[in-house]
């Protein structure tokens, strides 16, 4: 497994705890990349008002973190492109009714 699939899986034992599910099914992480066990988060969260933001971003980087090769985190919030439902998971979909 190269050390972009080790970044999602870590990131998928992150749960949005407004939605209920993990950042990455979600389709909250824009981009990954690793530079020398630096890795780099593009994302963004289902709003930009959500309350817990701090706690969510803290999670991401305590789990990548997890991983021995990794130096340090960086995390861009952006929020363009805005989040919206079809960014998520055909199972989050199906799980929430919409298809």
């Amino acid at each position: 497994m190269g050390k972009k699939e080790q970044v999602v899986e870590a990131l998928k034992k992150v749960i949005d705890p407004e939605m209920g599910f993990n950042v990455v099914d979600l389709g909250l992480i824009y981009d990954i990349s690793e530079d020398n066990g630096n890795v780099k988060i593009k994302m963004t969260l289902s709003s930009p008002a959500c309350p817990l933001s701090g706690v969510i971003l803290t999670w991401i980087e305590n789990e990548v973190k997890k991983l021995n090769w990794v130096n340090s985190v960086d995390i861009e919030l952006v929020w363009d492109p805005p989040w919206n439902i079809n960014r998520a998971s055909e199972n989050i979909k199906k799980a929430l009714g919409i298809i």
